[in-house]
């Protein structure tokens, strides 16, 4: 079960990375794109892998378990406002023809600060919640 949560820290890793490199200043519009979509398509495969194996194991514990239902409960409605930001993002920045401008550079800095601080958020409190579990 462990695999699963290593696995997902490397997501998170990859996902970082990835916005990180976006940021870089001495990369082309074009070289941003792709890493943008790269970006989008792994944070897509993470979520739907949480979906798929984390949250069941999670929501199935948090029955007989009230203070990990409301953590899990928390997460879910936190993700669901992150998911729509980062969709009108990619949305809007993804495209061949999107400006790299200012405006940009301050919402891909929006949107890096409000993803690694979930990311940390939920490898110290949903991630070790699953792996108490599974000890």
């Amino acid at each position: 079960m462990a695999r699963l949560i290593d696995e997902l820290k490397r997501d998170h890793v990859a996902i970082e990375d990835m916005l990180n490199r976006v940021k870089d200043t001495s990369i082309t519009n074009k070289e941003a794109h792709k890493l943008l979509l790269a970006a989008q398509s792994t944070l897509l495969a993470h979520l739907r892998k949480e979906d798929a194996q984390l949250y069941p194991v999670l929501n199935k514990a948090a029955q007989a378990d009230q203070a990990l239902k409301r953590t899990v409960d928390f997460y879910a409605k936190d993700m669901d406002e992150i998911s729509g930001n980062a969709v009108a993002f990619f949305k809007k920045y993804a495209a061949d023809d999107a400006v790299i401008d200012i405006e940009f550079a301050k919402a891909l800095g929006r949107l890096f600060a409000t993803i690694s601080r979930r990311l940390r958020s939920e490898e110290n409190t949903l991630y070790a919640a699953y792996e108490k579990l599974h000890d």
